[in-house]
């Protein structure tokens, strides 16, 4: 296993950075045999988590900007993982949610989720686990 060097400056976007890297390394291999990336992993997530939404609201939601979320919802809904229908109150925009493809596999996904946080904690102690996410949390939730 690679190991930072000593000397690496107090960088906290660096340290994300090489973080975030590695837990979607791991990850992606994870979501292959699904054909999903990690990206189209976390909107699935989303969705399961509120069927319906409006592409705006689950980019505020998943903290994805407009154009990035549009192409994923685009490829996503081309390979059948989405479906997209009008909003019953104004037809011009449109909500989404899981096909029945996502849904049949809901329970392995979010498994593999898991799978993979584990990984990610498997040296933390509990309460560094629960400290860990405390402080990634408040990270996402300043400013």
């Amino acid at each position: 296993m690679t190991r930072l060097p000593d000397d690496v400056p107090d960088c906290m976007v660096f340290l994300l950075g090489k973080a975030y890297q590695k837990a979607h390394k791991s990850f992606k291999k994870q979501l292959v045999p699904y054909g999903l990336t990690n990206l189209q992993h976390l909107v699935l997530e989303g969705l399961w988590y509120c069927q319906g939404m409006t592409a705006a609201q689950l980019g505020k939601f998943l903290i994805l900007d407009k154009a990035t979320l549009s192409g994923v919802l685009d490829r996503m809904a081309n390979k059948g993982w989405i479906l997209k229908k009008p909003h019953p109150d104004d037809r011009r925009i449109q909500t989404i949610h899981t096909s029945s493809k996502a849904d049949a596999l809901k329970e392995k996904l979010i498994k593999e989720r898991l799978k993979a946080n584990e990984q990610i904690l498997k040296s933390f102690s509990l309460e560094e686990k629960l400290l860990f996410k405390r402080l990634l949390t408040d990270v996402v939730n300043s400013g």
